[in-house]
């Protein structure tokens, strides 16, 4: 996907009426042909040829070559307008305040500038904007000597208390940074860390308390890291008060509505810890509030989330004994055109593991033979954890299709490629279940056996049902069906429905 097509990619319904309608004020003439490639590109699955073809009725390659680019232009012109009506509307008011109060300063009119000041940091103070905040101050200082009534002490105060906060935010802003890729090289590189250890030290060198209260863009932040530590760590339990208690300070900023795309993603992170928890109904509660303000603003943001909420909305479904509602939610977006293929391919994943539970075998194998890039590929899109599931639901699939062959050659290539990983990451647990399924494809007579029975109790380090990750439970939840001789979907919902609530 090229970075018009990603762009375009994102664009709502209610975007693209508002491009084309921008786009036919801006044409001068009547043969350009900049809507019709955007309508071709929105709605057609066409490469460059084709299109070019479609527009030209032959192969100008100069032509529509030169159409894209000036396409290009006038989206981000779009978006660039767009924001700046409605985003930075309350940064610009704040600007113009400050050149009006400067311009009256040269004009000596000081009571008239100190006021105009006096707006501007009302409004600054109200949405944490320290960068501007730090401008009024130095203002206000630097023509003290000419307005007596201005408290100089006072107003050095607020100007160091501002340079804090505004120091605290740029060093969060820079964990944030620091953390993410530390993120990103363990899920996209393979890289085996001490991520609490490294997420620890950076707070501590960066002198940044997770209790400190901020600007929206900052307790995002602080929302996201704590998220991405309980990714890496699989403890959501930890970051749940912490998650609950930050939002509350959210719900409250009044900064909320004009950063509403942070507002979405930390009431994601949020329905997505508490159903990891296995706390299912409040989980759905948080996803219909991130769906109202998805389609807050004319749906803004909705195209930009809605793989990430019909994903955690099917999850939801498929855990609460509604698997059918779950297969419906993702049949119908499984195979779209996105740029969050990550997302993309964990609900594919997702839905082979629906039908999976459902012992619907054969459409869960139509739609895994639809992998067909190579793991190198898949690592770089959505990650190494994602590319061992891929495979362990792989061999599942193949014992429970009978392809015996298949099955060994898949275990050998698994262990090849993923056992010093694993081992790195001291998820050794991994290699052991993958032993015990090799013994129920081998053995399948010794299954329901008390010794197997024993050796898969002994065969781990057994963690709290409330505690333990809730993917990992339904990969065991497979063993336990085959050791009860049970259906599969009726075992996992069994050992789910049997946590207690802490």
């Amino acid at each position: 996907m090229n970075d018009l097509n990603t762009i375009i990619s994102t664009f709502s319904n209610e975007d693209q009426q508002r491009f084309v309608s921008y786009l036919e004020k801006k044409n001068k003439r009547n043969d350009t042909k900049n809507v019709q490639l955007f309508k071709y590109l929105v709605n057609d699955d066409l490469n460059s040829e084709d299109l070019c073809f479609k527009l030209y009725g032959n192969h100008k390659k100069g032509a529509y070559h030169a159409l894209r680019k000036r396409l290009y232009q006038s989206i981000i012109d779009f978006i660039a307008n767009a924001s700046l009506q409605d985003e930075k509307a309350v940064d610009m008011q704040i600007i113009k305040y400050i050149l009006a109060s400067r311009t009256c300063l040269h004009h000596k009119q000081y009571k008239v500038a100190y006021k105009i000041l006096d707006k501007a940091e009302i409004l600054a103070t109200e949405h944490h904007l320290f960068p501007l905040l730090n401008e009024i101050y130095h203002t206000k200082i630097q023509y003290a000597y000419a307005y007596p009534s201005v408290d100089m002490n006072q107003l050095i105060s607020k100007f160091k208390s501002n340079q804090k906060n505004h120091q605290l935010e740029d060093q969060l802003n820079i964990v944030y940074a620091k953390i993410r890729q530390t993120l990103h090289n363990m899920t996209f590189k393979g890289d085996v860390v001490d991520f609490e250890t490294i997420l620890n030290n950076t707070l501590k060198e960066h002198r940044i308390s997770l209790t400190d209260s901020m600007s929206f863009k900052s307790l995002y932040q602080l929302v996201a890291i704590n998220s991405y530590s309980a990714f890496v760590t699989n403890d959501y339990l930890k970051i749940e008060p912490f998650l609950i208690n930050t939002y509350q300070s959210i719900i409250a900023h009044k900064d909320r509505e004009k950063q509403l795309y942070y507002h979405i993603q930390i009431l994601y992170f949020i329905a997505n810890t508490l159903f990891r928890n296995k706390k299912f109904n409040a989980s759905m509660q948080y996803l219909e509030l991130m769906h109202e303000h998805m389609n807050e603003k004319q749906k803004k943001h909705y195209n930009t989330f809605k793989l990430k909420y019909h994903l955690l909305l099917s999850l939801n479904l498929n855990y609460t004994n509604k698997p059918d509602e779950a297969v419906d939610v993702l049949t119908q977006l499984a195979t779209i055109k996105h740029a969050d293929i990550e997302t993309l391919l964990d609900m594919r994943l997702s839905l082979i593991m629906f039908y999976f539970q459902k012992n619907e075998l054969k459409k869960a194998y139509t739609l895994f033979s639809k992998f067909y890039h190579t793991d190198n590929w898949y690592t770089e899109k959505a990650g190494k954890d994602w590319v061992i599931k891929k495979h362990l639901i792989e061999i599942l699939l193949h014992i429970e299709l009978k392809n015996i062959d298949l099955v060994e050659s898949r275990l050998l290539s698994f262990k090849r490629s993923h056992r010093n990983y694993l081992k790195g990451i001291n998820q050794q647990r991994v290699l052991t279940y993958l032993s015990l399924v090799e013994d129920c494809y081998k053995n399948p007579e010794k299954i329901t056996s008390k010794a197997f029975k024993d050796k898969v109790e002994k065969s781990f380090e057994w963690i709290d049902n409330q505690r333990e990750d809730i993917f990992v439970m339904s990969f065991y939840a497979w063993l336990k069906s085959k050791m009860e001789n049970k259906p599969l979907y009726n075992t996992t919902l069994t050992l789910i429905e049997n946590v207690k609530p802490i």
